[in-house]
C-alpha cells in the first residue's frame, strides 16, 4: 500500500567524490530497514547536480540535471520504483534561492553570462548588479587583492590564477593575462573590497541568486522538479531559504500550480516567537523550527534562569545587555559584513525617489536592525514595518527624514524587496552566526528559530501553540535536528539538564576555569557546556573526538567575533584556545566531567525520550534526522553530516532494547496504523493531579492516542511522585512502549515505572 506523507526520515546524500559516498543506491539498501522503522517517505537532501565533491548539494551548479555522481535520473528512478514497492515515497529538498559558482567552469549558465556578458542568454537568470563597476563588468571578489591580477595567464579560451579559471569573451583573447583581463565582461577584484557584483546568498559569495520572479528563471529551472511529479517519482518537496528570494509569495504560488494541488510543500521559514506563518500561502506549512523551539524549551526547567545567568555575567558577558548587543550586531551585519548589499539596496532607494540623504545607509541598517522576523512582507505582517518605522525615528529622531526616502522607495518593487532580502540576512549574520556563539547562559536554546532570552518554554504556552498549529497547519513538518542545527538533539537535551542543576554547574565550572584558566571566560563558559554536551560516559577521548571538538571550537570562536574571525584571523587567540582545550581534555577536568556526565546521563536520557516522542506524536509530519533513531553527538555542520552506522541501527531495531529507537519505532507506526488521528485528530490536554503534576506534560490525538512525558526528573528523583495521577478518559489504555494496561486514573509512579514516556492507544474501541 501506499501511505500519504505521515513521516519522513533525512538522508544526507553525497556524491562519490565528496568522499564516504551515499548515493540513491545506498538510500535503496534501506529502505527494508526505514520501512520496519515505521517511515512513510525518505526525505533527500538536494539531488540536482552540484560542485564535485559538495558535501550537501546546496552549492547546485545545474538545476535541470540530477547529479550524476548521486546516481542520475536513473538512479533516482530505480530508488522511486523500489520504495513505492514498499509502500514508501520520496520528498527531496530543493533550492530556488541560488546556485553554486565557486568553480564556474561548473556552473553553464554562469560560465555563459561571464564570457558574453550582457549579451548572454542567462544574464538574466541572476540578479546581478552592473551597476556596481562604473565600466558595467560583474565585479567579482575572489582574489587576495587587485594586484593578484597581474598573475593571471591565457589558456586558450580561459583565464587561469592557481586553481581559478574563467571564459575569455570572443575575440578578445589577444595579450597578456592582465590585458585580457581588462576586456572581459566582468572584473576580478580583491575579496577585502566589500563589493560584489550580484546578490549572495547571505555574505557566501560562491552561490549568486537567481532570479525566480523572472518565469523563463522559473520554468527552466524548475523543469526537472516537475517532471518528478509528473512521472510519479515524488510526493513533496522542501524549499530552502524561500525568504531569499525577490517574491517568496509569488514563486509558492507559481510552484503550487507547478506541482500540483497533491504535493506536499514545507519551507525552510525561521519563525520568531510570536511570528505567524502566513495563512495564505500555498503550503503545508514550515520545516519545524518552531515546533523544535517549543518541544525543546518543555525541557528547561525555569528555576535556573537566575544562577545560569549570574553565571554567565561572572564571565563577563551582561546578560541584561543581550538587547542592545543584538541590535549593535544588526547594524555591524548590515554596515559592514553585508555592505555590498546595503549599498546595491541605497542605490535603489536613491533611483526609486529621486533624492538622497548622508545619513541613508545608517537609516536602513537602523530599521532592519528593530525588524523582530527575517523579513516583514508577507501578507499577515503588514503592519510590522511601520511600527518598526516608528520605533527607530523615536530612538534616533534625526533618522526621520531619511526614513522617509526609504518609506517612499517602498512602493516601488525593486528596494521593496531588496530591502526584505537584506533584512533576513542581516538577522541570520547577527544572530544565528554571532550571538548564538556567544550566549554561554544555556546554550541548548541557541537553536535555529530560537530566543535564547526566553528561558524555556511553558506547559501553558506550549499547548495553546500546538492547538493552534494542528488547526492551521496539521500537515507543517516537526522535527528536532536538522543538518542545519547547531547541536544535535540529544546534544542539547542533555546541556538541557544543567537547567536543573544550576548550582552543581557553576561550582564545577568556576572550580575548572581556576586549575586551568581560560583564555577568555565567556568564551570558555560556552566552549564547557559544548563539551559536556557531548563528552563520552566512559571518559574515553578517542582522536577522532579530539578533532570533532577542536575544529568545533575553531568555527565556534570565529563565528563568534570576539577575538578572532573568519576573514582575520587571530592566530595568537586560537592558539591559546585550542592549548586551553587541550588541557581540558588531557587533565583533571576531564575526570570529573566524566562523573558529572554519569550523574547527570539518566535525566539527559529522560528529556531525550521525552522530546523526541512529542516531535513524533504533537500536529505535524514528524521528520526523523539521520541517525537520531539512537543516541546521537553530533555538534554544527559539518559534525551532523558524519555518515551513519546503519548496520548498528539495523541490529538495534531487531533487538527493540534501545529505549530511544523503541519509542521512535512505537510512534511511527502508531502513526501508519492510525493516519486518520494524527492527521487530523484534535490535539487536547491532558493535565495530571497531585504534587508533582507539573513534572507531566500530556495530551491526547483525536479519541484514540495520549501521549504523556516527563520533565525535570532531578527534582523528581529526588522527591518522587508521591500523589501524582494522570486521569485517563473512559476505557482501556494499553502503552505501545511496554504493553502495559490503564484505565480511570493511572498512578503517575506505575504509569512511568518503565520509561519516562507513554504512548497510549485505546485499545477497547
Amino acid at each position: 500500500m501506499a501511505y500519504p506523507v505521515l513521516s519522513t526520515y533525512r538522508l544526507q546524500l553525497r556524491g562519490a567524490s565528496a568522499g564516504d559516498a551515499f548515493t540513491f543506491a545506498d538510500a535503496e539498501k534501506l529502505l527494508d530497514y526505514l520501512d520496519g522503522l515505521g517511515i512513510t517517505h525518505l526525505y533527500l537532501s538536494p539531488i540536482l547536480t552540484a560542485t564535485p565533491g559538495s558535501t550537501h548539494g546546496y552549492d547546485v551548479t545545474d538545476p535541470t540535471t540530477v547529479s550524476d555522481e548521486l546516481g542520475g535520473a536513473d538512479g533516482l528512478a530505480q530508488l522511486a520504483e523500489a520504495a513505492k514497492a514498499r509502500g514508501l515515497g520520496l520528498v527531496v529538498d530543493i533550492v530556488p534561492n541560488h546556485v553554486g559558482v565557486d568553480q564556474p567552469e561548473r556552473n553553464p549558465w554562469w560560465w555563459d553570462v561571464l564570457r558574453h556578458g550582457r549579451q548572454s542568454a542567462y544574464a538574466t537568470f541572476f540578479d546581478i548588479d552592473w551597476s556596481a563597476d562604473p565600466d558595467g563588468r560583474i565585479l567579482l571578489p575572489v582574489l587576495g587583492s587587485d594586484d593578484d591580477t597581474a598573475d593571471l595567464t591565457v589558456e586558450g579560451d580561459t583565464l587561469r590564477l592557481g586553481s581559478l579559471a574563467f571564459p575569455i569573451a570572443p575575440g578578445t583573447g589577444e595579450g597578456t593575462g592582465a590585458d585580457v583581463h581588462d576586456r572581459q565582461h566582468y572584473k576580478l577584484i580583491g575579496w577585502r573590497n566589500g563589493v560584489n557584483g550580484y546578490r549572495r546568498f547571505f555574505s557566501i559569495t560562491s552561490l549568486a541568486g537567481l532570479r525566480q520572479e523572472d518565469s523563463a528563471v522559473f520554468e527552466t529551472s524548475h523543469a526537472e522538479v516537475a517532471r518528478w511529479f509528473h512521472d510519479g517519482l515524488v510526493d513533496g518537496v522542501r524549499i530552502d531559504h524561500p525568504d531569499g528570494l525577490t517574491d517568496p509569495t509569488g514563486y509558492l504560488w507559481r510552484l503550487r500550480e507547478l506541482i500540483g494541488s497533491q504535493a506536499w510543500i514545507v519551507i525552510e521559514k525561521i519563525l520568531s516567537v510570536g511570528e505567524p506563518l502566513d495563512p495564505s500561502l500555498p503550503i503545508d506549512g514550515t520545516t519545524g523550527y518552531d515546533v523544535l523551539r517549543e518541544v525543546g524549551g518543555l525541557f528547561v526547567d525555569p528555576t535556573g534562569v537566575q544562577a545560569l545567568t549570574e553565571l554567565v555575567d561572572a564571565a563577563g558577558f551582561d546578560y541584561s545587555g543581550v538587547p542592545d548587543l543584538l541590535h549593535q550586531l544588526k547594524i555591524d551585519a548590515a554596515t559592514i559584513t553585508l555592505a555590498s548589499e546595503l549599498a546595491r539596496l541605497c542605490r535603489s532607494i536613491v533611483g526609486a525617489v529621486g533624492a538622497d540623504h548622508p545619513q541613508l545607509p545608517h537609516a536602513v541598517a537602523a530599521l532592519l536592525a528593530g525588524v523582530g522576523v527575517y523579513r516583514s512582507d508577507y501578507l499577515n505582517l503588514s503592519a510590522l514595518l511601520p511600527a518598526a518605522i516608528a520605533q527607530t525615528v523615536a530612538a534616533e529622531p534625526t533618522l526621520a527624514v531619511p526614513l522617509e526616502l526609504v518609506s517612499a522607495a517602498l512602493v516601488s518593487a525593486e528596494p521593496a524587496a531588496r530591502l526584505q532580502q537584506l533584512c533576513g540576512a542581516v538577522t541570520a549574520k547577527a544572530v544565528e552566526d554571532c550571538l548564538f556563539y556567544r550566549d554561554a547562559r544555556l546554550v541548548s536554546l541557541n537553536e535555529v528559530g530560537g530566543e535564547p532570552e526566553h528561558f524555556g518554554v511553558s506547559a501553558a504556552e506550549f499547548h495553546r501553540s500546538t492547538h493552534v498549529r494542528g488547526r492551521l497547519w496539521p500537515r507543517t513538518m516537526t522535527t528536532l535536528s536538522t543538518h542545519d542545527t547547531k547541536r544535535g538533539e540529544d546534544v542539547r537535551a542533555r546541556i538541557g539538564v544543567l537547567s536543573q542543576v544550576p548550582s552543581l554547574w557553576a561550582e564545577f565550572v568556576t572550580s575548572w576555569q581556576t586549575t586551568t584558566p581560560p583564555p577568555h571566560p565567556a568564551t570558555a563558559l560556552f566552549l564547557l557546556q559544548n563539551i559536556f554536551g557531548v563528552w563520552p560516559a566512559d571518559g574515553q577521548v578517542t582522536e577522532e573526538l579530539r578533532a570533532r571538538l577542536h575544529a568545533y571550537a575553531e568555527k565556534a570562536i570565529r563565528e563568534a567575533g570576539w577575538h578572532t574571525s573568519w576573514n582575520e584571523p587571530a592566530t595568537d587567540f586560537e592558539d591559546a584556545v585550542h592549548a586551553w582545550l587541550d588541557a581540558i581534555l588531557d587533565g583533571p577536568v576531564a575526570t570529573e566531567l566524566t562523573g558529572l556526565v554519569v550523574q547527570l546521563e539518566p535525566h539527559a536520557h529522560a528529556d531525550a525520550l521525552g522530546q523526541k516522542l512529542l516531535a513524533l506524536t504533537v500536529p505535524g509530519i514528524p521528520d526523523v534526522y539521520q541517525g537520531t533513531e539512537l543516541w546521537e553527538d553530533s555538534l554544527v555542520d559539518p559534525d551532523n553530516r558524519r555518515p551513519i552506522d546503519y548496520a548498528m541501527r539495523g541490529a538495534a531495531l531487531e533487538r527493540l532494547s534501545h529505549p530511544k529507537i523503541r519509542v521512535v519505532r512505537a510512534a511511527l507506526h502508531a502513526r501508519r496504523d492510525r493516519p486518520e488521528t494524527f492527521l487530523s485528530g484534535e490535539y487536547r490536554p491532558v493535565l495530571a493531579n497531585g504534587g508533582a503534576a507539573p513534572h507531566i506534560v500530556a495530551f491526547r490525538r483525536g479519541d484514540d492516542v495520549l501521549v504523556a512525558v516527563t520533565r525535570w526528573t532531578v527534582r523528581l528523583h529526588h522527591d518522587g511522585w508521591g500523589d501524582t495521577i494522570l486521569p485517563l478518559p473512559e476505557g482501556i489504555w494499553t502503552d505501545r512502549l511496554t504493553g502495559a494496561r490503564f484505565s480511570g486514573t493511572a498512578p503517575a509512579g506505575v504509569l512511568f515505572g518503565e520509561l519516562p514516556v507513554v504512548l497510549l492507544e485505546r485499545s477497547d474501541a
